[in-house]
């Protein structure tokens, strides 16, 4: 048995659940929460969000026999909307409620349960007490027959649990519970020490060619490289004592998601690092690597631990898990996170100067290829996140902008524009937001003073036209005088028709088209299927050629020099005629090393 280490014992819960597997090939947990003290009619409630993903979920879905019991008789339920129950119980004394919940989302957002792994976060599984949300709570993980072999890992403080981590845990609070998913399963684990702190890393569906040694020590570089950025070289310690990662390796998946001492992570299993023959020297990393979007994905969320974590929007002092959570400032929280995550790559050794500038580039024309940059501002794709961003359809593009792209270029706008003019820089910026905000709420008056402070001028014009604004972004010039080659290239050609598409068995199957772009101007629509094409008679006399397609590069092949073509399209069942006339081309933008003297002075502080 062991104990949580160097604290105090922990004051009795008054609020306690019991999670143990029900059936695993029904994918059912089950859940006993038993309260201590019930208030006369208690309520309790099952969040319909979980932070750090902006979208109502409704988690109440998958809730089933829910009962409750008091003094060893039943005790009856009233449900009072789609997530919220009351308990007719008398005041003073416990209280048991046993559901189940029916588990297989195999995200980072909800639970997940089979016969290979179990995975789940507190807000789908765990029952608000409301009115005692502030009291200690204690999650104990019950062992049983289909858990078999399978070990525990989660950020949760260790109460009586034994070498596998079964057992009891604790937190403070519910939002502590909220904020500590659990992993289970015959997973991967291994240790490492930054800056004097103990970070557990574990991996489920791993094949047995894992490169752990690897995927250990380049974590370590991340993690202590932001330490070093946030707190100093050997200065303060990190805000927490222990953290751990959790990586699912799935055949076709991505995404992550923040919590206080840990995070939840998902990646391609192609994507994880592979052993090595002996002497043989791993490869540099490139910017189209599956693994450098997986080391850039678990910087991303490892920033987050400071960034929304603890330093968040003044939104977000308080979570309310019954509805949505509005905010003007994801693009600072998750945009400048988006902006530091590979940076942080760069700054740890793992990729070099050509390889950063590239994953530059390619936010760079993300933004630049998205329409929607000049119908909404990022402040508001920020506050519209609940019903834009996480709400994707065939129009999103034309109508919305990433808070975490274009976040990720005002931070790299403000930090270039900080260091020519020899003052300070964003990582200056962001250490001064940490101490001012005490690592807390924050508003957008607060980056403002600190840049002011720091910048020795004012910066709300550039937060004005940057951030409350549609106008252009002066990226190319900061590059160059930052020492980076700034040059342009022929844009693929679904970006020159103002398309984006998608290519299977044979079939060119339009997803969006682009506002202002020559798709729509020819009158071509999402969901369609591009069949063929119709070109004029090659001769005078002659007859017109059509031609059946089956990718789109087939299009610029076939049409010549033709400067319009007829689209043939397949829109439901009915066959159309689309009058396409050929786009002057259009270009996206390369960086390569130019300076190199400059470009290290931003690189590798």
């Amino acid at each position: 048995m062991t104990t949580s280490r160097g604290r105090s014992p922990s004051p009795r819960a008054a609020v306690r659940y019991t999670v143990s597997v029900l059936s695993a090939h029904a994918h059912l947990f089950a859940i006993t929460l038993r309260v201590q003290s019930a208030a006369k009619n208690q309520r309790v409630s099952l969040p319909v969000w979980i932070p750090g993903s902006y979208l109502v979920r409704e988690f109440s879905q998958h809730l089933q026999n829910l009962g409750a019991w008091q003094d060893g008789q039943p005790a009856e339920l009233k449900q009072l909307d789609k997530h919220r129950w009351q308990v007719r119980c008398e005041a003073g004394k416990p209280l048991e409620l046993r559901y189940e919940v029916y588990a297989f989302d195999a995200s980072v957002r909800t639970a997940f349960l089979d016969a290979t792994r179990g995975f789940f976060n507190a807000t789908s599984l765990c029952l608000q007490v409301l009115g005692q949300e502030d009291q200690p709570h204690a999650l104990e993980i019950e062992p049983g027959p289909a858990t078999e072999g399978w070990q525990v890992a989660t950020g949760l403080s260790p109460h009586r649990v034994d070498a596998d981590g079964f057992g009891h845990y604790r937190a403070r609070d519910y939002d502590e519970l909220a904020d500590c998913p659990v992993e289970m399963g015959r997973f991967w684990s291994g240790r490492f020490t930054a800056a004097g702190v103990e970070h557990r890393f574990v991996v489920s569906g791993a094949g047995a060619w894992m490169d752990g040694a690897r995927l250990l020590e380049d974590t370590r570089r991340v993690c202590e490289a932001q330490i070093a950025l946030w707190h100093g070289q050997g200065g303060e310690k990190p805000p927490f004592d222990r953290y751990v990662f959790m990586l699912y390796a799935s055949g076709d998946g991505y995404g992550g998601l923040e919590h206080r001492n840990s995070t939840a992570l998902i990646c391609q299993r192609s994507d994880l690092p592979r052993q090595r023959a002996p002497g043989e020297k791993p490869a540099p990393l490139k910017a189209t690597d599956g693994y450098t979007t997986l080391l850039g994905l678990i910087s991303h969320e490892y920033f987050h631990t400071w960034n929304v974590k603890r330093l968040r929007p003044a939104e977000f002092a308080r979570y309310d898990y019954n509805a949505e959570n509005h905010t003007e400032l994801l693009w600072f929280f998750e945009g400048f996170t988006s902006y530091y995550d590979d940076l942080m790559l760069r700054r740890a050794g793992l990729i070099d100067e050509a390889c950063y500038l590239q994953l530059v580039a390619k936010t760079l024309n993300q933004v630049r290829q998205t329409p929607g940059r000049l119908v909404q501002t990022v402040a508001q794709a920020s506050f519209d996140a609940w019903v834009k961003y996480y709400r994707v359809g065939e129009n999103t593009p034309n109508a919305t902008v990433s808070y975490y792209t274009k976040g990720a270029l005002v931070a790299l706008c403000l930090d270039l524009t900080l260091r020519a003019e020899g003052h300070s820089s964003l990582d200056a910026v962001m250490r001064e937001l940490w101490q001012r905000c005490k690592g807390g709420p924050m508003r957008e008056a607060d980056l403002l003073r600190a840049l002011k402070r720091l910048g020795k001028r004012g910066f709300e014009g550039e937060i004005a036209a940057w951030v409350h604004s549609t106008a252009e972004l002066p990226l190319p010039s900061l590059l160059q005088e930052a020492g980076a080659k700034v040059t342009h290239e022929k844009a693929p050609l679904a970006q020159q028709l103002g398309l984006r598409v998608a290519e299977v068995n044979g079939s060119v199957l339009l997803k969006n088209v682009l506002r202002g772009g020559a798709a729509e101007a020819a009158g071509m629509a999402p969901g369609d299927e591009w069949l063929g094409i119709e070109l004029p008679a090659p001769r005078r006399g002659g007859a017109a050629e059509a031609w059946r397609i089956h990718k789109l590069d087939e299009v610029a092949e076939l049409r010549g020099l033709q400067p319009s073509l007829t689209a043939l399209v397949s829109r439901d069942r009915r066959l159309l005629r689309c009058t396409l006339h050929w786009p002057t081309e259009s270009q996206t933008v390369r960086l390569a090393v130019g300076d190199a003297v400059r470009l290290a002075l931003w690189l590798q502080e």
